[in-house]
């Protein structure tokens, strides 16, 4: 079996023959500390908790255990909202237009996008700012705890991922460990977006080697919007067969 030591990550191969059926412990050999353990458990060893405690479980170090709501000043005040219910109205009397196969897939105007952004500071304002200017109910994680707490209490569409989010906790680890534990239905039902710093804007295959929907490099994060726009329309398409068998709206 293997065992992870809390304090400095190292994973640590025990002996299961050898090892007892009760809680032992072990010293590590990188840091000396005193590694605890108790019998595995099948729940954990099919999730990101396998690799050491997530946390999400560990006693809250935080007041605010999931991630914050984003709230951004909409340019244009009363001519914004005046915009979004005259997008509303349109998408209503568009549905008499539309076949029937499209109005099952399209996704009401009212239904937003949920997004969860999981970044170094240096990016997350302006990624959430973006986000909710065009019509996305984001959701700003600080830390690990948050990022996985969230997804776990909410459905999301979206989840932007940078390498650099919460490297003190392996934060970009428990993300993608999250997402990877998804069943396939679930998993098809979101779109997982990583920022890269040398990666290129919309490279499949860097995508597809990174185990994501789409690469935006770091220099073309303010049409970040635009290029989601994109993306998730060509994911739409795509799954149009899969979304039209089980009655479901297109992302």
């Amino acid at each position: 079996m293997i065992i992870v030591c809390q304090k400095c990550s190292t994973r640590l191969q025990v002996d299961d023959a050898k090892s007892l059926h009760r809680p032992f412990s072990v010293r590590c050999p990188k840091c000396n500390s005193t590694v605890n353990s108790g019998p595995a458990s099948p729940a954990t060893e099919q999730s990101a908790l396998a690799v050491g405690g997530s946390p999400a479980t560990d006693h809250p170090r935080f007041e605010q255990s999931t991630a914050r709501t984003y709230e951004a000043d909409t340019p244009g005040g009363d001519a914004a909202s005046s915009d979004e219910t005259v997008r509303m109205l349109f998408d209503l009397l568009s549905k008499g237009t539309r076949s029937n196969k499209e109005d099952a897939m399209a996704r009401p105007s009212w239904d937003k996008r949920k997004a969860l952004v999981c970044t170094s500071e240096v990016y997350r304002e302006v990624i959430a700012r973006k986000l909710t200017h065009s019509g996305f109910q984001v959701y700003v994680a600080d830390d690990t705890r948050q990022a996985v707490e969230t997804m776990r209490a909410n459905k999301m569409d979206v989840v932007v991922l940078e390498p650099q989010f919460d490297p003190a906790e392996q934060g970009s680890v428990f993300v993608i460990r999250e997402i990877n534990v998804l069943r396939p239905p679930q998993r098809r039902r979101l779109f997982f977006v990583l920022v890269s710093p040398s990666l290129r804007t919309m490279d499949a295959h860097a995508a597809f080697l990174n185990n994501v929907n789409a690469i935006v490099n770091v220099n073309d994060i303010e049409e970040l919007p635009r290029i989601l726009e994109v993306a998730l329309r060509e994911y739409n398409e795509l799954y149009r067969e899969f979304y039209s068998a089980f009655s479901l709206t297109a992302l």
